[in-house]
């Protein structure tokens, strides 16, 4: 029999100011729906039930479920309650790292990444606070009465006056681990794949990194401002921080209805009103950019069919405009009904990573990616998610995210590349799809890698 999920409506107050007395806490998260119109709901909680900060070491421990083994647990966590209304009752939270790929394929080691930052972190929240940023009310939501009593004392100190933390600061200009030559080079070793017939289109990423000094919230905060977009999130690992202004889309389940949003197609924006909508108009008229969009979208139709039930795949939007602060980009929108034995958990499992940040074909893309990029995309391109106890599952893309492991900041910025792309305009693109990033934390004027 299924619990009855619990929920007491609560003064509505911005997101920020509450999560700020909490942010310093292991296990704090705050997935934002960013300020924007496209966002509505916040989600945030701390003091997790049980948590999996997975390494690859850990990960090894797995034995022969490896990387499948982490969505088993999202099911074996959560506590079953009916249809809660809201987004989420009470269940798991976390990430996904992009690098989670080499234990649930046959892919070689991933090269090193950020420092004792885990591969993926789960944990399981028994409340959490959820608002409507339209409606601006609010909800503790809890799997028994007892977690709701827990929640109102949380929320008592959200509400209290908060402790500033250190502010946050670079001690050095932002540093590249890949050259503009050396990702030339990359986009032509692709096109050669490409020529060869190993694949039709690999993304491939270049890494930046600073040291730092103080709050990775504070860091957060201040990119918040500039960059607001609906899958954002703010997860504290104890063992890091992931700091996600993510646009994209990976999965979303309601009710057996399955959604992706994958993102293809990219310009940068401009101050200039009419220079800016040439700029969008030239997106929606490349036939480049559409043909790279429609290779992902059929790239995961395949995906979802791994999961839904056969006939039930539609593309419900084709390379539909969305404007960012940074850039312009073209989404589309493919749907479909889950087949009766595929759980959402599973669903995630069959679709991840998303196809638009890998290449086609999807595993060959991974193996490329492996071999050209120096660096372990960690958390990047994986996952943020959460899966409710009553069954409700959403996930983004955590492209536009960054990594704070303790001693450096971690930025990334990638590509589609095809047979016909021109390596300068690739390069370029990595940088504007992240420039008002690496700017807004830069350690001085201009202090962002070349």
């Amino acid at each position: 029999m299924k619990r009855t999920a619990h929920a007491l409506p609560v003064d509505y107050r911005p997101g920020a100011a509450r999560f700020d007395a909490i942010a310093a806490d292991a296990g704090a998260i705050w997935l934002d729906s960013g300020r924007g119109p496209q966002g509505r709901y916040d989600i945030i909680a701390c003091a997790p039930e049980r948590q999996a900060s997975l390494t690859h070491e850990a990960l090894a421990a797995l034995g022969s479920g490896r990387g499948a083994g982490v969505f088993g647990m999202l099911e074996q966590w959560l506590k079953p309650c009916g249809d809660a209304a809201l987004p989420f009752c009470g269940g798991v939270m976390g990430f996904l790292g992009y690098d989670l790929n080499h234990w649930l394929e046959q892919l070689p080691p991933p090269p090193p990444g950020a420092a004792d930052f885990p591969v993926a972190w789960l944990a399981y929240y028994p409340w959490a606070l959820v608002q409507d940023n339209q409606a601006q009310r609010a909800w503790l939501v809890g799997d028994s009465a007892e977690s709701l009593r827990d929640a109102g004392a949380a929320l008592t100190r959200m509400d209290a006056a908060a402790a500033r933390d250190e502010d946050f600061r670079l001690l050095e200009p932002w540093r590249a681990s890949m050259t503009p030559d050396q990702y030339r080079q990359g986009v032509a070793a692709i096109r050669d794949y490409i020529v060869a017939g190993d694949c039709y289109q690999v993304n491939l990423a270049r890494h930046f990194h600073a040291r730092y000094a103080g709050s990775p919230w504070q860091a957060y905060q201040r990119l918040r401002q500039r960059l607001p977009s609906p899958f954002s999130a703010f997860l504290n690992t104890g063992h890091g921080c992931l700091l996600s202004h993510s646009p994209e889309r990976l999965l979303r389940c309601v009710d057996g209805q399955v959604t992706t949003s994958p993102i293809k197609g990219t310009r940068p924006r401009d101050a200039d009103p009419a220079r800016d909508r040439q700029l969008a108009r030239q997106l929606l008229d490349s036939g480049k950019d559409r043909a790279e969009n429609l290779m992902i979208v059929d790239l995961l139709r395949n995906d979802l069919g791994r999961s839904c039930q056969p006939g039930s795949i539609r593309v419900d939007a084709l390379f539909a405009l969305q404007s960012y602060a940074n850039v312009h980009h073209l989404v589309s929108t493919i749907s479909g009904r889950l087949r009766d034995d595929v759980s959402p958990a599973q669903a995630l499992r069959h679709a991840f990573p998303g196809g638009s940040i890998t290449g086609a074909p999807k595993i060959r893309a991974m193996e490329i990616i492996g071999e050209l990029e120096p660096v372990a995309r960690s958390a990047y391109c994986g996952s943020v998610f959460y899966l409710s106890n009553d069954g409700r599952l959403d996930s983004s893309i955590a492209i536009r995210s960054l990594v704070a492991d303790g001693r450096e900041l971690h930025c990334w910025g990638g590509a589609g590349i095809v047979a016909d792309s021109d390596p300068a305009a690739e390069l370029a693109e990595t940088r504007s799809k992240i420039e008002l990033l690496l700017s807004t934390l830069a350690a001085e004027p201009g202090g962002a890698a070349r």
